[in-house]
């Protein structure tokens, strides 16, 4: 493990209860890198992404993510674990009944913020670097599509994670705001967060060529292409 490792998985196998979906797996993740994850429905892609945030244990192999080491991580750890992993899932997932602020501020008191000031800096500071500062107030119905994907791209920000974990993140996306919401990640991760995309979207993978990682037949292909 180098200072840079942020995700190193070394002859992995990984498990659904008692079916194999993804054996001899190897992966290396740096900081500040950007990696696309590509392969079918059902292929493990989920899978990979759950042993990473610590849903899904090791029994072969060993894995380490964020620091932890995971074929011993503790249940009382996993939260902190996934503090260092931003999450941003494909259907948002934002409380209807609160506004953009409120959504923010209900994510860092549950994981431990309590200074007032602070919470409402680190808010603003998170909406500044998705572009929408003006939207505080807002409630998510009052946002499109796109404003609600950068919202939760700003809740995945709010702990300064090492990593963010992006299953299928323009899935309900239209391309143009697709292509805006990848640009965000490239960005994000320029700025030394790695990210790592799970998609089927060969079109965005074009727009914005990356290393990627292919789940197929059973198997990680490390440095796969798309023809």
């Amino acid at each position: 493990m180098t200072e840079n490792s942020i995700i190193r998985l070394r002859n992995v196998d990984i498990f659904q209860q008692t079916h194999l979906v993804l054996s001899d797996v190897n992966l290396h993740i740096d900081k500040g890198d950007f990696v696309w994850l590509i392969g079918q429905t059902g292929s493990g892609k989920s899978s990979l992404l759950k042993v990473i945030y610590g849903d899904l244990n090791i029994t072969t192999g060993e894995g380490y993510a964020c620091g932890y080491d995971l074929n011993h991580i503790k249940s009382k750890d996993i939260p902190f674990l996934r503090r260092k992993l931003g999450i941003v899932f494909q259907d948002f997932q934002l409380l209807t009944d609160r506004s953009v602020e409120q959504n923010l501020q209900f994510v860092m008191r549950a994981t431990g913020w309590t200074d007032k000031k602070l919470i409402e800096d680190k808010s603003l500071d998170v909406l500044d670097k998705v572009g929408l500062r003006t939207k505080l107030k807002k409630m998510p119905h009052e946002l499109s599509g796109g404003e609600q994907q950068r919202v939760v791209i700003a809740r995945a920000l709010l702990n300064d994670p090492e990593i963010i974990l992006a299953d299928e993140p323009t899935g309900n996306l239209d391309p143009e705001t697709s292509e805006g919401i990848v640009f965000l990640l490239k960005e994000i991760s320029q700025s030394g967060t790695a990210v790592l995309v799970a998609t089927h979207d060969y079109h965005i993978i074009r727009t914005f060529p990356s290393r990627i990682i292919k789940c197929d037949k059973g198997k990680i292909l490390e440095d796969a292409t798309i023809a």
